[in-house]
């Protein structure tokens, strides 16, 4: 039987390991390395490396060292925690590892594949039995579980003393440190492929006006840069409230079609506080139903682990809040590709990327604002005079050339002065409003409004007859009195019309004759004159 092996021995592994653990080399290859140095400077035939797994909260054999057999029959096996609890039971601790004698625990229970060596112990009372199992805990410095260690077939055919037990301890301390040290690393390395991410994001998002462009550049960079399969950003419709998907990045169409309309009423049940985490709101699938309307119809996340670390049809929600305090967005991210819950580090990036989309977004709103009022009122929101003019030389030049009729409609609100005295510049401003409204919904798809002067309109009605118009202006005529019967300020006009064909080729007399047919109707009091 071979000699115990000397503490030069034990103690040039212990360093070994160390060296080990120090050097440049992937995960993988560490491992093997260690367990075959544990082997060979601590004297044991089979060395076993069993790694934690938090998104299925199990252990995987991830390193065999020692026979053909014994990796056939481990290598790959996993092992849920609870079934590895009665293993690490405190009577079987010695000097910080676990050993279990012949006959202490019924194998016959669900443990997984075991390796038992075919050989006979030897009548020493202290000989280790093929049936004898031997465990260290690897864990990480704040404590928590990151592998455990199994070694078996001593060679010297005994059970290790305390004091090789003891340094066995101290040998999978350091292969922890090594694991410890690989998980940082990866966890550097995602942090800074994030922060090169959010840079080239934010480059992108600075270098467009564009909202979609924005929009489908934040779901691209989340997914990216922070692993998650699944992203989408909806806006609330203004008139609605309701949440709609403008920019999405894993999704298919039938996996959108899961989902049922959320309404900004509707998110605020889920934004709060208890589940806010660095701006982010992380809820299980029951605590975000339960706070939706019975039945309400969701995609259910499946890239789900199990335990207490795994993401299980998790929702996460992320809002963009303007300047005003308004959630002008909602970012979902779904499906993370390592089955586990975000840290808060990963949520940090997460509000980071909201916090750019949020400023490009206000920043593309501005633009946008900018460039809309550079041919719309800013009171009425229609075109302006700037924009009629060149709308109407292009219809009058497609008429000459095509001849296609069209109609110039120009329109004055009756008594607006005695509004504006009577009620003040304020209750003016809301008639004019109102008006703009009512412009705005009575119109044809094709045919555009346009505020040309204080309280005086224009329109264009390409491809329309006189008939087709006087019907247009009638219409409008009547929404413009009820809406100013329910707002209690009465709104009247006098629209003056002429048709423009073939022969129209002068804009500004055209214009001129439909004003001059304004004041005709408002003089007769006949509110709609055509140009003979």
């Amino acid at each position: 039987m071979p000699e115990n092996p000397s503490t030069i021995d034990r103690l040039g592994g212990l360093l070994e390991v160390t060296r080990l653990v120090r050097a440049e080399t992937g995960q993988p290859a560490l491992l093997e390395a260690i367990a075959g140095s544990i082997a060979t400077s601590l004297g044991f035939d089979t060395v076993v490396i069993n790694l934690y797994r938090p998104a299925w909260n199990d252990f995987e054999v991830t390193t065999v060292h020692g026979s053909e057999d014994a990796r056939r029959t481990l290598l790959g096996d996993t092992l849920d925690w609870d079934a590895w609890a009665p293993l690490l039971d405190e009577r079987f601790e010695r000097s910080g590892a676990y050993l279990i004698p012949h006959g202490a625990f019924d194998w016959e229970s669900d443990v997984g594949r075991r390796y038992v060596p075919a050989w006979e112990p030897s009548t020493d009372p202290d000989a280790w039995h093929p049936d004898d199992e031997l465990f260290v805990p690897m864990l990480h410095s704040d404590g928590h579980m990151l592998g455990i260690l199994s070694v078996g077939e001593p060679q010297t055919g005994v059970r290790p003393s305390d004091e090789e037990l003891e340094v066995l301890v101290a040998v999978a301390d350091h292969v922890a440190l090594a694991l410890q040290s690989f998980q940082e690393e990866a966890a550097a390395a995602h942090h800074d492929l994030a922060l090169r991410e959010l840079l080239q994001v934010s480059a992108r998002l600075a270098a467009t006006p564009s909202v979609e462009a924005i929009l489908q550049a934040t779901c691209d960079g989340i997914s990216h840069a922070l692993g998650f399969r699944k992203v989408a950003v909806q806006l609330p419709d203004p008139g609605t409230g309701v949440f709609i998907t403008r920019a999405t990045t894993g999704w298919t169409l039938e996996e959108l079609g899961q989902n049922a309309p959320l309404s900004i009423w509707g998110l605020a049940p889920l934004l709060d506080p208890p589940f806010e985490v660095e701006g982010c709101f992380l809820l299980t699938h029951e605590q975000a139903m339960s706070r939706l309307p019975a039945g309400h119809r969701m995609y259910r996340s499946v890239m789900n682990g199990r335990g207490p670390w795994a993401w299980d049809r998790h929702w996460l929600a992320v809002p963009l809040i303007d300047r005003g305090g308004n959630v002008i967005a909602v970012i979902w991210a779904e499906d993370p590709a390592d089955r586990l819950l975000p840290s808060r580090e990963l949520m940090q990036a997460l509000r980071v990327f909201a916090n750019q989309a949020t400023a490009a977004l206000d920043a593309a709103g501005r633009f946008e604002e900018v460039r809309f009022l550079a041919e719309h009122d800013v009171l009425t929101r229609l075109f302006n005079r700037h924009a009629f003019g060149r709308q109407l030389e292009a219809e009058v030049t497609r008429s000459t050339r095509y001849g296609r009729p069209f109609t110039l409609v120009v329109l004055d609100v009756d008594g607006f002065k005695s509004v504006n005295d009577r009620h003040g510049h304020l209750a003016g401003d809301a008639a004019l409003e109102q008006l703009g409204l009512v412009l705005r919904a009575g119109l044809r798809a094709a045919d555009t409004a346009y505020r040309i002067g204080g309280d005086e309109f224009a329109l264009l009605l390409p491809e329309t007859t006189a008939d087709e118009a006087r019907a247009v202006i009638e219409r409008i005529a009547e929404d413009l009195v009820e809406a100013g019967d329910r707002a209690g300020t009465p709104l009247r006009a006098s629209f003056g019309v002429v048709v423009g064909d073939r022969a129209t080729t002068d804009a500004e007399r055209l214009l001129r004759e439909a004003d001059a047919a304004m004041y005709e109707a408002k003089r007769t009091g006949a509110h709609i004159h055509f140009v003979a």
